[in-house]
């Protein structure tokens, strides 16, 4: 049956991020699917609530606390996953971001915070991971959460969008260093309804003109991310390697302007 290529059963998974928003949904979709999965992120109360999810479909969950922007502690996960469950078998890079800020004002040191936060912490995991991959499980897979805006441009977002970008290109570099054994991939979100669009949520005059900006007419859930990374992560896509998959609602332009004047 062609659903059973969309299965992770038996498999085990680390997601980054995973206290909530995207990385929470990816995690509960994967024990959905039937992968027990390591969860990390900094806030123990969110990660036990998203823990308990995972649990109820039956899944082990196993959280790690750790401040993730740091590559060191980002790196210590795949042998807490082997630890935990004996194997590791797919890699969810989904920690990231970088507050918007004036070009002229954003300092080296945003910059390089932005790299390292959305690019060496994802690098440091891979470099850890992929050899427990080929040892416990003869393969695996990688998934890199990227963003529109990493092939966007919009005011605002010099430090944020360089790093996606840098971060999508790691990706395609990655596939083909690690093929035929390890598939690596990204997701590129769109404007997606999770904490950091609280503000927007809340607010019928700033939502709305993103809504009608995007082609689909709607904010993206976090749902439809976990949904394109469940079929990444699983035997469905065994033949794709190298690629983003963009799930922004159809944007080919940023749908929301900051208010950055003119120099």
């Amino acid at each position: 049956m062609i659903l059973d290529r969309f299965r992770l059963d038996g498999q085990v998974a680390v997601v980054t991020g995973a206290g909530r928003g995207l990385g929470a949904a990816i995690a509960v979709a994967f024990a959905e699917t039937g992968a027990d999965v390591l969860i990390a992120a900094r806030t123990k109360s969110e990660l036990e609530s998203v823990a308990a999810q995972i649990e109820a479909v039956g899944r082990r969950a196993h959280i790690v606390v750790a401040d993730l922007a740091q590559p060191e502690a980002t790196a210590e996960l795949a042998g807490k996953a082997v630890e935990a469950f004996g194997k590791l078998d797919i890699v969810v890079n989904n920690v990231g971001g970088s507050m918007p800020n004036t070009l002229l004002t954003t300092s080296v040191k945003q910059m390089r915070d932005a790299f390292t936060f959305n690019v060496l912490t994802a690098h440091a995991l891979t470099v850890a991971a992929v050899p427990l991959m080929l040892e416990h499980s003869g393969g695996g897979n990688i998934i890199n959460i990227t963003s529109t805006l990493g092939h966007t441009a919009g005011r605002g977002f010099a430090a944020y969008s360089t790093a996606k970008a840098a971060l999508a290109q790691y990706t395609r570099l990655t596939a083909l260093d690690l093929c035929p054994r390890i598939r690596v991939n990204a997701i590129a979100p769109g404007s997606i309804m999770t904490s950091a669009l609280d503000v927007v949520a809340s607010n019928d005059a700033l939502r709305e003109p993103m809504e009608k900006a995007t082609p689909m007419r709607r904010l993206g859930d976090p749902i439809d991310i976990a949904a394109a990374a469940v079929y990444l992560a699983s035997p469905a896509a065994d033949y794709l390697t190298g690629k983003t998959i963009e799930v922004d609602g159809g944007l080919i332009m940023p749908n929301l302007d900051l208010p950055i004047p003119d120099l």
